[in-house]
């Protein structure tokens, strides 16, 4: 597939740079860490309201915009670079998808729109465990006179304390595997939901712990029946993994960046230590590394595209889970050397709080195991690859 951004691509890139330039640098990144939910509310209604990020790859039948996964891939990739902290990545990602991709219009039409417009933050619950397989979903679906009860808990819900709707998934009682499993929208008020947010690593990023205790839902919730429910939550899930490839880019991008500029003033025997040579190599394998990342990033984007796209080619959007999980291999491993190396380069003040080496290296090792480890996604790849 040959790819390259067009001028329109190039634009959205540009202006995302220079507001997130603005509202997300070194301080404002530190601020929102110390807020409950990780995010300044007025720059998430600027995002929402003012930019319409949200509803980029909403339809226009619903508010939206009509643009694709690529579009959405530039605006992750520089929320990346600046440590943006949103739902933007929970509610794009990972709701977004899975509304899309979902069966029942009735459910779809009002929160799309919701989305577009700025007014809902969304995510994705579907694991009691870290996991990426239909196993991992225990959440039980219990059959009743006003639609189902619901009663299991979910793990590391991605901004699950602050998100206004939650796409949950549950199984039939019974039932095991990738059978029996439906897609229900609650609203974040449910009555019998309970959400706790974790002590996590990644200051920027917030988890949630989030437990059903006979919730009670109706046939007017249910985003998928037991037989539709795990295609959409794979490929919901695989989508989302292509999107934080191209954010894990752009945090990669970014150590980089930090430490090219950091060589260049530090001086040491009356020169830049930029001029030594051994820096020189650490820099260039840095820069391979996030050029291997980029070009799967966005090879990921751009079959996610395809999947989305009712009219998309079937042959390419077949290729999703191989392409997602190449991209989320190298992006990882990129931005954790990265993250890593910048640390090392800039010597002992790369351990300091006042300097964002260590926020970018949280940032890189806990989303190295967010949605699958480099090596979960290779043993998927070697499974898939060779039939077993």
């Amino acid at each position: 597939m040959e790819f390259a951004f067009t001028e329109e691509h190039l634009m959205i890139r540009d202006s995302a740079e220079r507001f997130l330039a603005q509202v997300s640098d070194s301080h404002a990144v530190r601020a929102a860490m110390n807020r409950p939910d990780a995010h300044d509310p007025d720059v998430w209604r600027r995002i929402g309201q003012e930019l319409y990020w949200p509803a980029l790859m909403v339809p226009e039948r619903f508010g939206g915009m009509g643009l694709g996964f690529v579009e959405l891939a530039i605006l992750l990739e520089q929320s990346g670079r600046f440590l943006l902290g949103s739902p933007l990545f929970a509610t794009t990602c990972l709701a977004t998808p899975a509304l899309l991709l979902g069966h029942n219009e009735a459910v779809k039409a009002p929160w799309l729109g919701s989305i577009a417009s700025g007014e809902t933050r969304a995510t994705l619950a579907f694991a009691s465990a870290p996991g990426l397989n239909a196993c991992s979903v225990h959440t039980v679906a219990e059959p009743s006179p006003r639609g189902w009860i619901l009663n299991g808990d979910y793990a590391q819900v991605i901004d699950g304390a602050s998100a206004d709707l939650l796409i949950v998934a549950a199984r039939a009682p019974g039932t095991q595997g990738e059978q029996g499993i439906s897609l229900f929208a609650l609203p974040g008020d449910t009555p019998g939901m309970r959400r706790d947010a974790l002590a996590t690593l990644d200051q920027t990023r917030r988890l949630a712990r989030v437990e059903l205790h006979d919730v009670q839902v109706s046939e007017a919730q249910q985003l998928c029946g037991p037989g539709q429910g795990w295609a959409v939550l794979r490929d919901s899930l695989l989508i989302a993994t292509a999107g934080l490839a191209a954010e894990q880019t752009g945090g990669a991008q970014q150590a980089l960046d930090l430490t090219l500029a950091y060589i260049a003033e530090r001086r040491q025997f009356k020169r830049t230590i930029a001029s030594f040579q051994a820096i020189k190599h650490r820099c260039a394998d840095m820069m391979l590394q996030v050029e291997c990342a980029r070009s799967a990033a966005y090879y990921a984007a751009c079959v996610a595209q395809e999947r989305l796209d009712p009219e998309g080619d079937a042959t390419v959007a077949g290729e999703l889970e191989q392409a997602a999980a190449t991209a989320k291999i190298h992006a990882s491993e990129a931005f954790f050397h990265c993250a890593a190396e910048s640390i090392q380069l800039h010597g002992g003040v790369g351990f300091t709080w006042e300097y964002d080496p260590h926020l970018y290296f949280k940032r890189a090792r806990a989303g190295e195991h967010l949605l699958g480890s480099p090596a979960l996604h290779r043993e998927r790849l070697a499974a898939q690859l060779l039939g077993e």
